[in-house]
């Protein structure tokens, strides 16, 4: 059986069916949204959000040239920023497959691209180091056999019943079994599978008219029994509509208040954020995170023991846009001195409380907990519930010591609490030259 959670961390988070144990070390990963929607360049919905008709999206196809596609670049940007795995889109909503499928000809191969894009990008990305991921659409606008729903680009026309007809959902079904099992079948080892997504009839907050899918629908039993057949060490995100069989929780563009349980018990968990509003390349989206930010985002999920997968939309000429690339090298200049306090990190354990305006991570083989230090503080940073089990302290950056002391009796008297609790340690008034600074503890 492969390796599960409990391997990783500890006993009480919910084991899984694929191998974690490297996935809760390496916590940070590239997303990469990529398709024909690159092209009208507004968001990886278009099709849908505009309700396009599959005449008008066309041009797209038509037009997909993307000359300046180099994944060795792509590699190279996602290692420099300390991303240890990637996931890409191999299909999105839109049915445009990246790779050479046997079962379509709505595939990158017979646009102007001509070639499958998968594999360079599977083999530039192993060849830094990086564990690969795909990222697989349940859902497809174009085939033939998938029913129109009130999701679908198509859901407003006219003869929408009368298109419905011919329609069958089992036959849809076989197409995406069919083209999972090339996936997983043709491009060796794959890490992680994300399979999204299911928004069954009904269900969700949405009304009982509402029509959608679900895993009856995709037929998610069979499809995961498949999965597992052929890759039994891969990790599968929690998408298919079932309460059981998936590996990992996967909330989105939000940051969860603390670590992910369900049913009351902690599971594995993946935060999938973006630079900005949009998965894929949007030329005039405005609404960019920061570095600092993105580092708060990475450094918040490892405090509540999560991963942080961040997406990246090339353009529809097959490069990272500049927006991406110097959040990306910004990201890699902070890890680059940090990232001791990322990979391999966790929850910190329990009487460990954070600091105001900062964030704790551990690492239980060595036994070191790391304050990331959120908002400045004037000379003095107290940490309760530290007095007597910190043996040395550090800055993370350049590893100049950090001296401590317990708090004193008149400051304790100011404060109205006993003397000694907390440990205090003694700051700069400047803060350090780094995005985020990082305290190294070393425990007894």
């Amino acid at each position: 059986m492969a390796k599960t959670a409990r391997s990783a961390v500890s006993s009480d988070i919910r084991p899984t069916q694929g191998d974690s144990s490297w996935f809760m070390n390496d916590r940070f990963g590239m997303f990469i949204h990529w398709g024909i929607y690159a092209l009208p360049a507004r968001h990886e919905w278009v099709k849908q959000y505009e309700q396009i008709p599959d005449a008008d999206y066309d041009k797209y196809f038509r037009h997909f040239d993307p000359d300046l596609y180099n994944p060795e670049l792509w590699a190279a940007a996602a290692a420099g920023a300390g991303m240890k795995y990637f996931v890409i889109t191999t299909k999105h909503h839109d049915g445009f497959c990246l790779w050479d499928s046997k079962l379509t000809d709505y595939k990158s191969v017979n646009t102007p691209a001509g070639r499958d894009l998968i594999r360079p990008m599977v083999d530039a990305f192993r060849g830094k180091g990086l564990k690969a991921g795909f990222y697989h659409s349940l859902i497809d606008w174009h085939h033939p056999e998938f029913p129109i729903d009130d999701m679908h680009s198509m859901r407003g026309h006219a003869d929408r019943e009368k298109l419905n007809r011919p329609r069958r959902i089992s036959r849809y079904a076989d197409y995406l079994h069919g083209q999972v099992r090339e996936l997983l079948s043709e491009y060796g080892k794959i890490d992680v599978l994300w399979l999204d997504f299911s928004y069954p009839s009904g269900k969700g907050g949405r009304a009982k008219s509402w029509v959608g899918k679900g895993h009856t629908d995709w037929q998610s039993e069979k499809l995961l029994k498949m999965v597992r057949g052929l890759q039994p060490h891969i990790l599968v995100d929690d998408r298919l509509d079932l309460d059981e069989g998936w590996d990992f929780k996967t909330p989105e563009q939000f940051q969860v208040r603390g670590w992910v349980k369900v049913k009351g018990r902690r599971v594995v968990w993946e935060a999938c954020q973006t630079f900005s509003g949009s998965w894929g390349y949007h030329r005039d989206e405005a609404t960019w995170k920061s570095v600092e930010l993105l580092l708060l985002m990475l450094v918040d999920s490892v405090a509540k023991g999560g991963n942080l997968l961040l997406n990246v939309g090339p353009t529809g000429r097959g490069e990272f846009d500049e927006r991406a690339l110097s959040r990306l090298a910004g990201m890699g200049e902070w890890m680059k001195r940090h990232s001791r306090s990322i990979y391999g990190c966790t929850q910190a354990p329990a009487g460990f409380k954070a600091p105001q305006d900062c964030r704790l991570t551990y690492n239980p083989e060595k036994k070191r907990l790391y304050v990331h230090v959120f908002a400045w503080p004037f000379v003095e940073l107290h940490l309760d519930g530290f007095a007597g089990r910190v043996e040395y302290a550090q800055f993370l950056h350049d590893a100049s010591e950090v001296k401590f002391h317990k708090r004193h009796d008149w400051q304790a008297a100011l404060e109205g609490k006993d003397a000694g609790q907390p440990l205090t340690l003694s700051l700069p008034v400047t803060k350090p030259p780094v995005t985020v600074p990082v305290i190294e503890l070393f425990l007894k």
